[in-house]
């Protein structure tokens, strides 16, 4: 049985990153990978040395979705441990901002990861898609807070054809803030970083609440 965890955390100055770990699957989400993402953003957010909370991927890949090939994924949980729907809400309700740093492919769950992050920077070679009917399920889970900044005008379209977008399309339709380069994406969330801690942790946390 391999060793390898399914994600890594790290506390970078002021920052916890957490990266998903699963270069070989994409960063698929299996179900050890949603309980430790969950329990890493539980502990960023008890520590109090953490301003801000980074999310990214391993690889060529941000989160390809749901862990198709594994016996559970993002919809397991009910009596089986901590469930995909539980992540994104404590990512929506982090009192800490959380940053989406999308080094590759968001499909699917991967999508609701990005839709459920403050703050989201995007390599301008990254590719999205709301992949899903094209295996025959919808997005009904990560909707909840994708729509919230696709709006029902992009929404429709991308939920419905599972079309492929760019980084600068991401931001186009409100998902993403930026694309930058790939090779400069590392410098942008340390400036995200750096702008969000001007900002009193109280305050911050209070305007996330707004």
């Amino acid at each position: 049985m391999s060793t390898t965890k399914s994600t890594l955390y790290d506390i970078r100055g002021n920052a916890a990153w957490i990266t998903l770990n699963r270069p070989d699957a994409r960063n698929a989400l299996s179900q050890d990978l949603v309980e430790e993402l969950y329990a890493h953003l539980a502990a960023a957010n008890g520590d109090a040395a953490v301003r801000i909370i980074v999310i990214t991927g391993a690889g060529k890949a941000f989160c390809a979705g749901a862990d198709l090939k594994g016996k559970s994924g993002p919809s397991a949980g009910a009596g089986s441990g901590i469930a995909f729907d539980q992540v994104l809400s404590a990512i929506w309700n982090s009192d800490k901002p959380v940053i989406a740093a999308v080094n590759g492919s968001a499909f699917g769950g991967g999508l609701g990861l990005v839709g459920a992050a403050d703050i989201v920077i995007t390599s301008d070679t990254a590719t999205f898609s709301f992949s899903e009917v094209r295996i025959g399920v919808i997005p009904a889970m990560i909707s909840v807070v994708c729509l919230r900044k696709l709006g029902a005008h992009h929404g429709m379209r991308l939920f419905l054809t599972g079309e492929r977008f760019d980084g600068a399309q991401a931001v186009e339709y409100g998902l993403a803030h930026r694309a930058v380069a790939a090779e400069d994406l590392e410098a942008a969330i340390d400036e995200e970083v750096a702008t969000l801690c001007l900002g009193g942790p109280n305050a911050v946390a209070e305007c996330k609440k707004l």
